[in-house]
């Protein structure tokens, strides 16, 4: 053996112990298991965007989004639209309330354990009085962007992700109700959790948790902590939004809030900012709860808080 044969089989074999051990370390990581990935930011911009759409639908739909009204089906087309576009499944649910058709608007997002499905919803309808900007196209958009960031990155969640857009709150829950009587017993049972977000914009915001869930609560509370928002139990909304139809067939719900029609306290402006004695949302079911009737900082760090709870519970 020649002495360059030997110096070549020497950095063969060093290199194969190299190419080992590096298998064995990535192995030993998998089997050890890996930081879930963070959630992406949620530019508000795109936010507000669907927020100006849903505006528009209603300018040209009688000044409304509500039950039974073409605002309301326009605004579930609109949703459905981008949606299919970026690679989720949706189903329309069609509902009777007071002789009109409703729709929920259900998106899945492909994979994920089934039997630990991870959902988020918002009423996507308005009252007949206004255009339901902040109550609640906030919600609605802000899932939307959530979802359409899930696309973005083409997450591959351990747990299956679920997106709701329910009809008919306004009139008592009708669209969420619908769809938890239609679920079969064994279906309830994949439910993780459900989380929900009605009006997350307020011009007078306040940053409400529901207190439903405590896992569910944490997650929240822990993120706006790192953001050192002070954040309250959520109490306003009890069995007045669309978890309440899940937490009553005994699945886990939380979501988000920042309040309506309740008057700020004085420690509330302390610690949120904005004006003591008004109400969170002077125009929570008015006319005026257009698209100028929203509070930015309030709708891109409830939105980002959205996007960190989905991220981290379908890990």
């Amino acid at each position: 053996m020649t002495r360059s044969v030997r110096i070549r089989r020497a950095v063969l074999a060093a290199g194969a112990c190299t190419a080992v051990a590096a298998t064995l370390f990535t192995a030993a990581g998998a089997q050890a298991g890996t930081t879930p990935q963070a959630a992406p930011d949620i530019p508000v911009s795109a936010v507000k965007g669907d927020l100006d759409q849903l505006q528009s639908i209603a300018d040209a739909n009688g000044g409304n989004r509500a039950h039974g009204q073409p605002g309301y089906k326009a605004s579930v087309d609109y949703i459905k639209g981008k949606l299919d576009e970026a690679g989720f499944t949706t189903k329309v649910q069609e509902f009777d309330e007071g002789g009109s058709t409703g729709y929920n608007l259900i998106a899945d997002w492909p994979g994920g354990d089934e039997s630990k499905t991870v959902m988020a919803g918002a009423h996507l309808d308005s009252v007949d009085a206004g255009p339901g900007i902040n109550d609640n196209g906030s919600g609605s958009a802000g899932i939307l962007e959530v979802a359409l960031a899930v696309a973005k990155a083409d997450l591959k969640p351990a747990k299956h992700l679920r997106f709701g857009w329910w009809g008919a709150e306004e009139l008592g829950m009708v669209g969420s109700t619908h769809y938890v009587d239609g679920l079969a017993e064994a279906d309830r049972a994949k439910f993780d959790s459900y989380l929900n977000f009605d009006m997350i914009g307020s011009p007078n915001p306040g940053y409400f948790v529901y207190d439903d869930d405590t896992r569910l609560e944490k997650v929240f509370t822990d993120w706006y902590a790192t953001k050192n928002i002070v954040t309250e139990k959520e109490t306003e909304g009890d069995g007045r939004s669309d978890h309440a139809p899940f937490k009553d067939a005994g699945i886990p719900v939380g979501g988000l809030f920042s309040g309506a029609d309740y008057k700020k306290t004085a420690e509330q402006a302390k610690n949120w900012g904005g004006t003591e004695g008004k109400a969170f949302d002077a125009c929570y079911h008015r006319s005026c709860d257009t698209s100028k009737n929203i509070d930015d900082k309030a709708l891109d760090t409830n939105t980002d808080a959205i996007a960190h709870a989905v991220w981290e519970l379908s890990s």
